[in-house]
């Protein structure tokens, strides 16, 4: 049962954004049910004509597709900025400003690059990126690595809550990790002991590359390949390479861990070979990785790499504005997206090398845009708003970690996270896909402000992609912080024209096709109307915690429940 408190949030917040009333309108004596007016149809509260022409200016050639460190990040910053202070939003950076500094170092691998594998006798020359794709996260000119022994360690993860190590102890200094993409237990049959020791087709935090090169590190490894397989990384070898070489990293304070020299991605077929010649079958040992009882296989081969690196220093920057709340402003909701894509890269088939980013994330920041000024429009609400650019997210969430450990307003007095991320382009829905399932209490959340809509909720359709590890909250959720993710990707919305087919199509061609691409641009043909249900849905959900004494939580089996907990003190009922 729902306390008062938590439904006199809500029916606040719906009177905020204009609800109508859940209650029926008492009768006039003598007035029949079937005379009783219908209620107006509710209006549209953002204006997709105003997120179509955000979106198309972010996603435009002056922008060059948004990457950091570029005159196109300027020129982003300072749009942004213009935005927000048109919405009528108050700066909420460092220093009374609009921005937060985030210091960073800008790599990229530069020709010649000269990779090869000894074993068995034999070299074999490896194509970049063709056959392997690298890159490196450190403050180096030149990356070297010269006869590294290569060890194969099934999946990569440690997890002790789970009785899960597929280390075994084996000493991992100055060698080369490979690793299988995704969980143990992505593709165990029913038969299998580790099937749902994990997350079963969802994605935990251990199938993630980030997590594999992080706990490569932590053991000593020199560099680690993540063996690309497309069901299980969840997107194509075209997107892997899309970066040509090119990576970032937060600049990293004395006596920090330092990543591995080079890390990346091996196609599967090349590690199959890898694995045969050292005398395995590559469908069996991906059956043996997924038992508890794997140990390490020494590869019998050696690693060797050699390339300059060109190497940069840049300041990024996170853009934030805020709504100080009236009664509980040190109490904050926090909106958010990215603002960077992947800049300029290898001319495409018809020339081009803008990635311009538009439905990734620049439609995203377009609705939170819209979020703003809707709250910035009507009554000031009771905790405060914040609204969060980030910097660096398609290159590890950087901008978002770095806030993180720098946060401006206190995780612990932060009641959640919202984060837009990759909408979609094809029209109204009749759904929204619920990405996390399991994870927080804001689902509920969710499905009030969608029944609201006339929506119902889907869990998403492609759990192996991980997205709830893939976006900016995640980095607020770690510490503690309940988050809430709509992403396109998750899986195909109920589109009210076409239906679910129609759904599960544009996610297709999209990911397939224009996923950090130079075709991930703006369309006027475009049907913003599910976009628009879906920044509705969010200002919904912000507008009924920000005016309410409600402190959603972490559901039971969440692994974000006990950092929460130990700040429980901090927040007031």
């Amino acid at each position: 049962m729902k306390s008062t408190h938590v439904l006199a949030g809500l029916a606040a917040a719906l009177a905020l954004a204009g609800c109508q009333s859940m209650a029926p309108a008492p009768l006039v004596a003598g007035e029949s049910v079937a005379e009783a007016p219908a209620p107006p149809p509710a209006q549209p509260r953002v204006s997709t004509e105003r997120m179509s022409e955000i979106t198309r200016v972010l996603a435009s050639d002056p922008f060059q597709g948004r990457s950091m460190g570029t005159p196109g990040e300027e020129r982003t910053v300072q749009y942004l900025i213009e935005q927000f202070r048109e919405a009528g939003l108050e700066p909420g950076g460092e220093n009374g400003g609009w921005t937060q500094t985030v210091p960073m170092i800008r790599t990229q691998l530069k020709n010649p690059v000269a990779l090869s594998v000894r074993q068995g006798g034999s070299s074999r020359t490896l194509r970049f990126p063709e056959d392997i794709y690298l890159s490196t996260v450190r403050a180096v000119d030149r990356a070297r690595i010269a006869n590294a022994p290569m060890v194969f360690v099934g999946f990569g993860v440690n997890a002790p809550e789970r009785q899960w190590d597929d280390f075994k102890g084996v000493d991992l200094k100055g060698k080369v990790a490979v690793l299988l993409v995704n969980d143990p237990d992505f593709e165990a049959g029913e038969d299998e002991p580790v099937r749902g020791k994990f997350g079963g087709k969802t994605m935990t935090y251990y199938g993630r590359w980030s997590y594999k090169f992080e706990e490569a590190a932590r053991r000593g490894a020199i560099g680690a390949l993540v063996v690309h397989e497309t069901e299980g990384a969840g997107y194509g070898w075209n997107v892997v390479q899309s970066s040509a070489g090119e990576n970032f990293n937060i600049v990293l304070g004395e006596g920090q861990r330092q990543p591995v020299l080079l890390q990346g991605w091996i196609q599967g077929q090349v590690a199959a070979d890898l694995l045969k010649k050292a005398g395995h079958d590559f469908a069996e040992v991906k059956r043996a990785a997924r038992r508890a009882d794997f140990r390490p296989i020494d590869l019998k081969a050696s690693f060797s790499a050699d390339a300059p690196v060109d190497l940069s220093r840049i300041t990024s920057r996170n853009v934030i504005g805020k709504l100080t709340g009236s009664r509980h402003p040190g109490e904050t909701v926090s909106y958010g997206g990215h603002w960077d894509a992947y800049g300029i890269g290898p001319a495409d088939g018809q020339g081009r090398t803008i990635r311009p980013g538009a439905a990734d994330d620049a439609l995203g920041l377009a609705a939170m845009v819209e979020i703003a000024r809707l709250f910035a429009s009507g009554p000031r609400p009771e905790r405060s708003l914040v609204f969060a650019a980030w910097t660096g997210e398609e290159r590890g969430l950087l901008g978002s970690e770095y806030y993180s450990a720098n946060p401006l307003y206190p995780h612990e007095t932060m009641v959640a996270n919202l984060t837009l991320d990759t909408l979609q382009t094809a029209g109204a829905a009749r759904d929204v896909v619920l990405i996390g399932k399991g994870q927080s209490e804001l689902e509920d959340y969710l499905a009030a402000a969608a029944a609201q809509q006339g929506r119902t909720v889907t869990p998403e359709s492609h759990p192996e992609r991980g997205l709830f590890y893939r976006a900016d909250h995640f980095a607020l959720a770690k510490r503690g912080v309940p988050v809430l993710l709509i992403m396109a990707l998750a899986g195909g919305n109920d589109l009210v024209e076409g239906g679910r087919a129609a759904g599960e199509k544009w996610v297709s061609d999209y990911t397939s096709n224009c996923y950090h691409q130079t075709c991930d641009a703006w369309s006027p043909d475009w049907d913003l109307r599910g976009a628009a249900q879906e920044a509705e849905l969010m200002y919904s959900i912000g507008a009924r915690l920000a005016n309410s004494r409600e402190w959603p939580g972490w559901q039971s089996g969440s692994e974000f429940g006990q950092v929460r907990e130990k700040s429980a003190a901090a927040r007031r009922p």
